[in-house]
């Protein structure tokens, strides 16, 4: 049998505080029927950190504890099913805008290549002429 400490029991507290915040609902929605029919389920992308620590100072009791613990949840929405007379669909959520300048970003060099490629090549060709 595990050894009952100060620290695994904030680390029990904790981590029982993160299951109450996340749990299969976060994830996949509660259904939200609308007026005309139509039933629509969030689905979301969770992540989640946990991390903790203590000492003792060379005495068990808990007197004698220093300890502390953190942890961070997100909760990001990736698309809806929306079900309509008998027809589920998929509707993603659009790309965050962050996401869409980190594409730009990358694709930075590639312009960058075939702009001076294409003025290496006009210069090839007014020295031809």
């Amino acid at each position: 049998m595990e050894k009952k400490t100060p620290l695994n029991d904030l680390m029990d507290t904790t981590m029982d505080k993160i299951r109450d915040m996340v749990d299969s609902n976060t994830i996949i929605g509660e259904p939200i029927q609308t007026p005309d029919g139509v039933t629509v389920i969030p689905v979301s992308r969770v992540s989640f950190g946990f991390g903790a620590g203590g000492g003792d100072y060379g005495k068990t009791d808990t007197a004698h504890f220093g300890g502390g613990a953190g942890a961070g949840v997100k909760v990001d929405p990736v698309a809806f099913l929306v079900v309509k007379d008998g027809l589920t669909r998929v509707m993603p959520v659009a790309i965050p805008a962050a996401a869409t300048v980190d594409r730009v970003l990358d694709l930075v060099p590639e312009v960058l290549d075939r702009v001076q490629n294409f003025v290496d090549k006009k210069r090839e060709e007014k020295d031809i002429y």
